[in-house]
């Protein structure tokens, strides 16, 4: 969908910087196909100025012409703090392509930069790159990602790097910001213009509702609810849940600090800027709640075209209250898929909650113990569970093991069939530091094939892959601490 609102107080025009001698890093055929993106027999663009397309060197490539490329303005806050005017420091808007957005994330200074350089490193892109497919093929709602550009291009952040381009699409980037930006300036006519263009385009069933801005309003909510939900299930840490970086459609976006969980701990905190430990793993679903409070917020002054002050702000609370019941239901209902019941039992969130503490209290791999549950016989013996001796309290996962057991034997299913549900829901597979960082290095050195690798791996999270077992497996001793900064 194109970005169709216009004006110096939305968007600014923004040609991309040229970035000198481009050369592919990374390319996904699964998202070429998603916008007709016609191919060779190497799995790049048939058409070769693609290249020069996506490293923003040029806005024409056969019947594609971005005519309008744009930045655009949104507010927010930053780490539970008004931030005031943001907007994309770094992100270009090529434009629409198949009904989808095209953006070129590094691709040069924009109007919103402030003292940025709008340049991402080889780093960074590689790991969004990634990240994004790994996410979609884990069935969470996320933008992808079609390519990384790199260049020997110097850029400046911790130590010196060296540029990149990430080009993403999505079916919009509007975010909570965009909200707060034009309710920040009291441009009600902006924020209704960007309220309609969501209905219109992306939540049709609002347009019908008594009251289609709180009902656009619950749809978001509900979305984000349900998007934090199974980023908890996947141990997912997005790292910067800054209000501008949360999506008006439920997506993840803005990948940058993240973090999968390797040994499990419940306040685990992915950014090494993050001091205050405000967005870790255990506060994600507290600080999506707090979002929609700001984007409530922004939205009140539309309630009030149609009700009184005092009678939106009623409305708006108690749709807000809505979230963390949606998220309960989505969390509870995650969980359970992930132990392998079908049926819900008013004691399974206390064995949930139970095999969480216990996971945290020895730090136990996420992904990796999840996965093995599946081999779990119903009728094993709790003392003669393998999985027992990655736990130090040995009789307290002994009870629990005993009592989940007891809770599989109340289930119909058969062995057989409960491992093929779990292993549909439990990865072998995530997007872990250490491996990131290892196709990084390689990628330093000119050589790519280690992300290509990554990418075919993490394509099929769910499936064995003997071939590349490896990895499947824990991190090693010296990369089970890997923290992530915001510079990118």
């Amino acid at each position: 969908m194109p970005f169709t609102l216009r004006g110096d107080d939305v968007c600014q025009a923004t040609p991309p910087t040229p970035l000198p001698n481009p050369y592919w890093v990374a390319f996904s055929p699964a998202v070429a196909k998603l916008i007709h993106l016609e191919l060779g027999n190497n799995g790049l663009p048939k058409d070769p100025e693609w290249l020069e397309v996506l490293g923003g060197n040029q806005l024409n490539v056969g019947k594609h012409i971005f005519s309008n490329p744009i930045s655009t303005a949104y507010s927010g806050h930053q780490f539970g703090s008004w931030a005031g005017q943001l907007g994309d420091g770094r992100a270009i808007l090529l434009g629409d392509i198949n009904h989808l957005e095209l953006q070129l994330k590094g691709a040069g200074r924009t109007h919103y930069s402030r003292m940025g350089d709008g340049r991402a490193v080889l780093r960074s892109s590689i790991r969004e790159f990634l990240c994004s497919e790994a996410m979609h093929a884990l069935g969470i709602p996320t933008s992808r990602a079609l390519s990384v550009v790199g260049s020997k291009q110097a850029v400046r952040r911790e130590t010196m790097e060296t540029a990149a381009v990430c080009s993403r699409i999505a079916p919009s980037f509007i975010r909570i910001g965009h909200f707060e930006h034009f309710a920040s300036l009291q441009n009600i006519v902006r924020l209704k213009e960007l309220a309609d263009l969501l209905i219109a385009e992306f939540y049709p069933e609002c347009a019908s509702k008594e009251d289609p801005y709180l009902s656009l309003f619950k749809q978001i909510s509900a979305r984000n609810a349900k998007l934090v939900a199974q980023w908890q299930s996947v141990g997912f840490c997005h790292g910067v849940l800054n209000s501008d970086n949360i999506s008006a459609l439920g997506l993840t976006i803005d990948y940058g600090p993240f973090g999968f969980l390797d040994h499990f701990e419940i306040d685990h905190i992915c950014n090494h800027s993050d001091h205050g430990g405000r967005y870790a793993y255990h506060r994600q679903p507290q600080i999506m709640h707090w979002n929609m409070a700001c984007l409530a917020s922004a939205m009140l002054p539309l309630l009030e075209l149609e009700h009184s002050a005092e009678e939106s702000q009623n409305l708006l609370r108690s749709a807000l209250e809505d979230f963390p019941l949606i998220y309960a239901k989505e969390w509870q209902q995650a969980f359970r898929q992930k132990l392998g019941l079908q049926s819900e039992q008013d004691a399974d969130v206390e064995l949930i909650e139970r095999l969480l503490q216990a996971m945290h209290d020895s730090k136990v791999d996420f992904t990796s113990f999840f996965r093995n549950l599946g081999n779990l016989k119903k009728e094993s013996n709790p003392t003669e569970i393998l999985q027992r001796n990655e736990f130090v309290d040995r009789e307290r996962i002994d009870q629990w093991f005993a009592d989940y057991t007891s809770r599989l034997q109340s289930e119909n299913l058969s062995d057989d069939d409960r491992k093929s549900l779990m292993d549909k829901v439990n990865p072998k597979y995530i997007l872990r530091n250490h491996l990131a960082q290892a196709a990084i290095e390689k990628a330093q050195q000119d050589d790519f094939s280690e992300v290509d690798t990554l990418l075919t791996i993490l394509s099929k999270p769910f499936d064995e892959q003997l071939l590349f077992n490896d990895y499947s497996k824990p991190p090693p001793l010296d990369m089970q601490r890997v923290a992530v900064s915001c510079s990118s």
